[in-house]
């Protein structure tokens, strides 16, 4: 990891901020991005050792494509992408209106996607790269009242699958699908989730990271692949 440029999406807070802590951590030079939480950013990028951060809205593909643009001009390279930025709420399918859906969308599945193209045309005439979609649980096993959500999510797995295909050799693209990593106040089904986690407890931001690390350092003939951080709660 050490000296390899990783950019993270939504890196200001919660798992972004884990990930991008533990690549600091581990020799990389990180770039942080953040939307609208500067302080939150800049706090962050000082724990990393005083990384620089980006901010662009994702919903913007224009404001993606400057970002990477920054980054590039920046430190020269990218060798590793974390898109981790995503939105979530909670609606009853039959209330989603179409601000709704796009609102998870925009961010969760369009912003990812033009993301993933904006670096690799960054690591396809160099070395290559290693590129983390983080998809949730709720990509693998329905949520009745998550619909929006969990059909977004289960388009980065499928994306990611896709990519991986369409980039092999030089780019190595998996996803890292988090269970109940909660950070603050849990509500009775948060609660219930994590009694029902066959690991007993929920998860924690740090072991998300190091799922997301494993995979910015491994070979890259290890591609389109799905690893669940979620005590085996996608096992039930």
């Amino acid at each position: 990891m050490s000296g390899k440029v990783i950019l993270v999406t939504g890196a200001s807070k919660r798992i972004g901020r884990s990930i991008a802590l533990k690549l600091a951590g581990d020799g990389a030079r990180v770039a942080i991005h953040y939307g609208n939480s500067e302080a939150e950013a800049r706090h962050t990028a000082e724990e990393c050792g005083g990384a620089p951060i980006f901010q662009a809205d994702l919903e913007n593909v224009a404001d993606i494509r400057r970002m990477f643009d920054d980054v590039a001009a920046k430190f020269g390279r990218l060798d590793g992408l974390v898109n981790n930025a995503a939105r979530f709420t909670r609606i009853d399918p039959l209330k989603v209106e179409e601000a709704d859906w796009d609102f998870i969308h925009s961010v969760n599945l369009k912003a990812t996607f033009f993301c993933c193209q904006a670096a690799a045309r960054i690591m396809l005439p160099g070395e290559g790269g290693h590129i983390v979609n983080i998809s949730s649980l709720g990509a693998l096993r329905p949520w009745e009242e998550h619909a929006h959500y969990c059909a977004s999510k289960a388009g980065v797995v499928m994306l990611t699958k896709s990519l991986a295909k369409a980039w092999a050799p030089k780019i190595a693209v998996n996803s890292v699908a988090p269970g109940v990593i909660p950070f603050g106040k849990t509500d009775t089904r948060i609660e219930h989730l994590i009694e029902v986690t066959p690991a007993g407890r929920a998860g924690t931001g740090e072991e998300v990271a190091d799922a997301v690390a494993y995979f910015l350092n491994a070979s890259k003939f290890i591609t389109g692949q799905i690893m669940a951080v979620d005590g085996g709660l996608s096992q039930r």
